[in-house]
């Protein structure tokens, strides 16, 4: 066309229109004039569409606008001055620092250890991309383009010396980034940020721990718990331990829950309460009865409580450059009394002898050490802070500050008697390093000896300055980790690791009601939004926008024997209801379908989110950790508000090939089902299976192996499972079903054909292993289609 083209002039045109009309002369002359004549007609009309035309004086305003704009300077003067008058570093590193901060941050990625082809992602980066990037960019971004972090245990976390846009603009990367994007769908990598993966590492989980994530959403700590239950499971069994990850946002929620159907897991219960007012499911009424009986959950509680709370987020400033221009000291201040609240209440759900981490990726010490200190001011000896710094002796981290100020309205107080009357109930004495806001019935720990002489925390631990003539705080807050970004080119993170000795007494128990605390001149949205973007900055491929605050309405919990009350409804607008299959008929139907082992618990591990539990579309399959929490929420009056739970194990179909089953099974349950199956089950040639992904839809007699083709065919219509058999001819089916690396699929065997039954994103990823694997060519369905085939 004429547009893509040397502009042309109109005179041009209209010469080359005339030489057209005189070249019509003779036979069928009539004829080519007007083929020339229209083809001259769409010319013009092509060359009016695209000709430059004067802008409007508007438009021509904005056009020199969009000439003119610049990005946001990364600098902001009260941002300097605060964290220069705090000390975080020394006097002497601030140039380093600061320098730090304005460049980009590099990207990092975690790979999922409990992923089926983990090996083959470890072998794939060491062996291919490591030895790509090295040879293609190591000009441009160093030797160790790519490389893993030193301190993650297992080499499972990887730093790259590009940032996020560095990985999308640049060519070179392209496969690269490609690879990272997908194995991110499909759950076989995070990205994430690197500071970001420390606070869960330091809750050292065991396999049959209860975990508790209080502000969970978007969900890459809760992604990373998970791994963590789930990697030294063995085939065919559930892990002991479970997480219930609570976030107060429903939105947020829906984001979390989109994000952990990646992980497949039965361990897994999402929650939707303002995190300060997370129920306990108390049964008795005095506490001293909780301890009293083991044999049955009293109330919930948790072996782990990880606490990453709502904060400012300046930590995250390398990649929110925005941050530079929306800072300022009120952020921290806004936030310091809902972080505490939430901490007292992490630590209330806390058992005797638990760990719960706090942790934020803000720099201030209004947040940080001084929430940790106010939780040690209300908690007494029931609660000390621990020093892990030799649990991640690769990790570059700093000590806790010991002395800080606190600055309103740009004047600055070392303790809170100096607080002007009128901003007493904005500046509380929690946020100073002083014992001041201890009150009555509350403890200090006063047989903590503090020696901040000679703290010793790892050989790679560095200290800041005190700051001359101010308050020091009394507790051992060097025990708290700061990361700091130019010690390993990283964000900016705050870790601090409680250990629970003794149950807080009952006034320390009281509910925590919502608080807020609102400057005078800013609105509540504006509070609201104080936290935008601080946990998504840390997690490169989810997004997040947080919000402080939102309204969640705990009802009272109903009186009388509640576990024979008809669960016919869920207490909470809005939210299905979760209801215990209890089906026989349908529930013997299926294993008899399938022949499911016995020794598979059915019975009492099924739900259904359906208001009619008898016409269940789906069935999830939850471990017996969650089933007595579930009955524990019944039994209580369904105190939980549950968004999500469950691994989805059956499903309805809707075929009318006379199928005797009513359900078929769901690929995300299969590997945990299939080590208990007998009965339909086909094993496939890798060039079968390989057909069998690529179309979906194969013809009986269209297989390559006949006689695979033959016993799909003996098959009475219904579900099925296809295994790819690798090397496995000498084996008995029980020992290919075991066999974790054993790849499998779910399909449907309909009247001539055997049909797939795979998401498209994890069909792209069985084609790539299999093709990679046996060295197969994976064809368009443009060059063969089988159900073309005569």
């Amino acid at each position: 066309m004429i547009a893509s083209r040397t502009p042309v002039s109109l005179h041009s045109l209209l010469v080359a229109g005339g030489h057209g009309k005189r070249c019509v002369a003779g036979a069928g002359g009539r004829k080519r004039g007007r083929v020339q004549r229209r083809h001259l007609t769409q010319a013009l009309e092509s060359f009016w569409r695209h000709a430059p035309r004067p802008a409007p004086p508007a438009a021509a305003a904005r056009g020199e606008a969009n000439r003119s704009w610049q990005p946001p300077p990364l600098e902001n003067p009260a941002f300097e001055e605060y964290y220069k008058e705090q000390r975080i570093v020394r006097e002497e590193e601030w140039d380093d620092f600061i320098s730090v901060l304005r460049k980009p941050l590099p990207a990092t990625f975690r790979i999922n250890a409990s992923s089926q082809f983990f090996k083959d992602i470890c072998s794939k980066l060491e062996n291919d991309f490591k030895r790509y990037l090295e040879s293609e960019v190591s000009d441009e971004y160093g030797e160790d383009a790519i490389r893993p972090l030193p301190w993650y245990p297992g080499n499972l976390a990887w730093h790259l010396n590009f940032s996020r846009k560095q990985l999308r603009k640049n060519q070179a990367l392209e496969s690269f980034h490609e690879f990272l994007k997908h194995e991110s769908e499909v759950g076989n990598i995070t990205r994430q940020e690197a500071v970001s993966m420390v606070p869960p590492l330091f809750l050292n989980i065991q396999p049959d721990h209860h975990v508790l994530d209080m502000c969970a959403a978007p969900g890459s700590k809760t992604f990373q718990l998970l791994e963590m239950i789930h990697q030294s499971k063995e085939p065919g069994l559930l892990p002991r331990a479970l997480v219930v990850a609570n976030d107060v946002n429903a939105q947020r929620c829906d984001l979390l829950i989109h994000n952990m159907k990646r992980m497949c897991t039965a361990n897994l219960i999402v929650t939707n309460h303002e995190a300060q007012n997370f129920p306990d499911c108390r049964i008795a009424n005095d506490l001293s009865e909780i301890y009293k009986k083991d044999c049955k959950p009293q109330r919930l509680e948790f072996d782990r409580v990880l606490c990453d709370v709502p904060c400012s987020g300046d930590g995250t400033i390398r990649k929110g450059h925005d941050m530079w221009r929306k800072w300022n000291s009120g952020m921290g201040n806004g936030l310091h009394l809902l972080q505490v609240d939430i901490s007292m209440r992490g630590i209330a759900l806390l058992k005797v002898g638990g760990r719960m981490v706090y942790s934020t990726c803000s720099m201030n010490p209004v947040e940080n050490e001084a929430v940790i200190a106010e939780l040690l001011r209300r908690s007494g000896n029931s609660v000390e802070l621990l020093d892990v710094s030799n649990e991640l002796p690769e990790l570059v981290h700093r000590p806790g500050l010991s002395t800080w100020k606190v600055q309103d309205k740009g004047s600055w107080f070392q303790n809170h008697d100096d607080v002007p009357c009128d901003r007493k109930n904005v500046i509380l004495p929690s946020m100073f390093p002083s014992n001041n806001s201890i009150q009555e019935g509350q403890s200090v720990c006063d047989d903590i000896e503090v020696n901040t002489d000679g703290i010793s925390n790892s050989n790679t631990t560095k200290h800041s300055d005190s700051t001359p003539n101010s308050t020091s705080s009394n507790f051992p807050l060097h025990r708290c980790m700061r990361i700091v970004p130019h010690d390993q080119d990283s964000g900016a993170f705050f870790i601090a690791v409680l250990h629970k000795l003794s149950p807080l007494h009952e006034c320390q128990m009281v509910e925590v009601t919502k608080t807020e605390v609102l400057d005078d001149d800013e609105s509540l949205e504006e509070q609201k939004k104080i936290s935008i973007d601080a946990h998504t900055s840390e997690d490169s491929n989810l997004t997040e926008v947080a919000l402080v605050t939102d309204d969640v309405k705990n009802d009272q919990a109903e009186s009388g024997n509640r576990m024979n009350k008809l669960q016919d409804q869920c207490k909470w607008k809005g939210v299905d209801p979760v209801l215990f299959f209890r089906d026989l008929t349908v529930i013997k139907s299926i294993v008899s379908f399938f022949a499911i082992n016995i020794s598979f618990p059915l019975e009492g591990h099924l739900v259904t989110r359906s208001a009619d539990p008898n016409n269940a579309r789906r069935i999830y399959y939850v471990s017996k950790s969650v089933q007595e929490i579930l009955q524990l929420n019944v039994e209580v009056g369904e105190q939980l508000k549950i968004a999500s739970l469950g691994l989805k194990m059956f499903e309805t179909h809707r075929s009318k090939d006379g199928c005797p089953c009513a359900y078929r099974l769901s690929y995300e349950g299969l590997p945990l089902l299939l080590p208990y199956i007998s009965k339909r089950i086909l094993c496939a040639s890798p060039n079968d299976f390989l057909r069998l992904l690529q179309y979906r839809t194969v013809n009986f007699a269209h297989f390559i192996n006949a006689r695979f083709g033959e016993e799909a065919a003996s098959l009475i219509p219904g579900c099925c499972v296809v295994i790819l058999r690798e090397g496995h001819q000498n084996l008995d089916l029980g020992s290919i079903t075991m066999d974790p690396t054993t790849i499998a699929i779910v399909c449907w065997r309909g009247k001539a054909t055997l049909n797939a039954m795979v998401s498209p994103p994890d069909r792209k990823e069985l084609l790539e292993r299999i093709t990679q694997r046996f060295g197969l060519k994976a064809l368009r369905v443009e060059e063969e289609n089988p159900r073309r085939q005569n």
